[in-house]
């Protein structure tokens, strides 16, 4: 269920959780006036009691949604930055490669390429999907074979060698880290407190004995919007790379077109 709302345009994907959220509302209401508000009858002190109790629920149930909602929007922040750092690492070490004497320059070069490419059109997709590439440890391997197997000759070179393998061991760490992320998200019994809380949250509010009907039919409507806003807010931000609105290749595209294909 949740895999099938990430991949919808982000705007339907809010109409239909918030619009969700909204039918149990006014539904769960008009049930609870017409067979369980009848037979608890009316009482002075029955809406100040509902209050308290809402409240108290409203409160626990709104901190813990705060928290969550920072906690993805931080881990969504962090993974951007994982990928960004890992794209620099592959241009930074595109550029010390070509400072390497032929023919160490062209495969170090074309291996960097490759692998780009590859995080491009194969790791990118899979990730879309939840799944770990793997591909890209033999780009990795190959590349590192040939950079660990070049022996300086001259002090420039020297320099230039021991450059290439900080950034080198930068952009392993970064890789690392991405795929490390690619199964980052909330965890099936959390996202089940998540959505019963909210609806439980809800129903807590149909106990009130309100003489417009109307009147309480909007303020139904308020909280179910409020209430299914959070909910979408913590869904479009808890899977970095699954969905329409995933994080992109952009960056890799960006060193890809502008620094290797010159």
């Amino acid at each position: 269920m949740i895999s099938w709302l990430l991949s919808i345009p982000w705007v339907l994907m809010a109409l239909v959780i918030v619009g969700g959220f909204a039918v149990f509302g006014l539904v769960g209401m008009s049930f609870v006036r017409r067979t369980i508000l009848p037979r608890i009858g009316q009482a002075s002190h029955q809406n100040e009691v509902t209050g308290f109790i809402h409240h108290g629920i409203l409160i626990a149930y709104g901190l813990a949604v705060a928290l969550l909602a920072i906690a993805v929007w931080e881990n969504h922040a962090e993974v951007t930055k994982v990928v960004s750092t890992e794209a620099v690492a592959i241009s930074a070490m595109y550029r010390d490669a070509g400072g390497y004497p032929e023919p160490i320059r062209t495969r170090l070069q074309a291996e960097l390429k490759a692998y780009t490419e590859q995080i491009i059109n194969e790791a990118w997709p899979l990730q879309r999907r939840g799944k770990i590439p793997t591909e890209g440890v033999a780009f990795m391997d190959r590349f590192q074979t040939e950079l660990f197997a070049f022996e300086p000759a001259t002090d420039g070179q020297r320099a230039l060698h021991q450059e290439a393998l900080r950034a080198y061991n930068e952009l392993i760490k970064a890789r690392r880290l991405r795929l490390d992320s690619v199964g980052s998200g909330l965890p099936a019994p959390m996202w089940t407190v998540v959505l019963l809380g909210g609806l439980i949250t809800l129903a807590s509010a149909f106990f009130f004995e309100v003489a417009d009907r109307r009147l309480q039919k909007f303020m139904i409507v308020l909280l179910s919007c409020t209430l299914g806003l959070l909910i979408f807010l913590i869904a479009f931000y808890d899977r970095p790379y699954v969905g329409s609105h995933a994080i992109t290749p952009e960056a890799y595209e960006l060193i890809y077109h502008q620094l290797m294909q010159h």
